[in-house]
């Protein structure tokens, strides 16, 4: 399924944050087309959210494994705050995603530039701390409905 996941998004999308397999590099490759990555990082206090622990990913970022990786192209961060009405938790993790960002900024360039965080719910708070990009879908086309159980 990931191979195909990978596929699909190198043919058809310009942004990924599926960044855990060298597959990107060998589809990109393939499409020969660039493709604009965000390294998720998880700064939620839920088990259910996913996303690089920041020690391991810097110890990742420092071995240069995106220089072997001339079709990829990291442009920032991302990252999804926890699931609360607590505005102090949620500022809280999207200043740990503001702090990360920058402690990455340096490894990758210029280009460099993207801090996406914040979602229907949250993103003026998102704004507030640093956020470039937002992600509103439920704003502009409504929530989600529940996926009915195939019998």
């Amino acid at each position: 399924f990931f191979k195909q996941k990978t596929a699909y998004e190198i043919r058809n999308c310009d942004w990924s944050s599926d960044v855990c397999s060298s597959d990107l590099q060998r589809e990109a490759a393939k499409c020969g087309r660039t493709l604009e990555i965000l390294l998720e990082i998880h700064v939620a206090e839920e088990e259910t959210k996913t996303g690089w622990n920041m020690a391991e990913l810097m110890e990742y970022v420092r071995t240069a494994p995106f220089a072997r990786m001339p079709d990829v192209c990291v442009r920032g961060v991302m990252g999804i705050a926890t699931n609360t009405d607590d505005g102090t938790a949620i500022r809280r993790d999207f200043m740990e995603l503001k702090r990360c960002f920058e402690l990455l900024q340096p490894y990758f360039g210029p280009r460099f530039d993207t801090l996406s965080m914040g979602m229907s719910h949250d993103y003026p708070l998102a704004v507030e701390c640093g956020s470039t990009m937002v992600r509103v879908g439920s704003l502009i086309f409504g929530r989600r409905g529940l996926k009915k159980p195939v019998l």
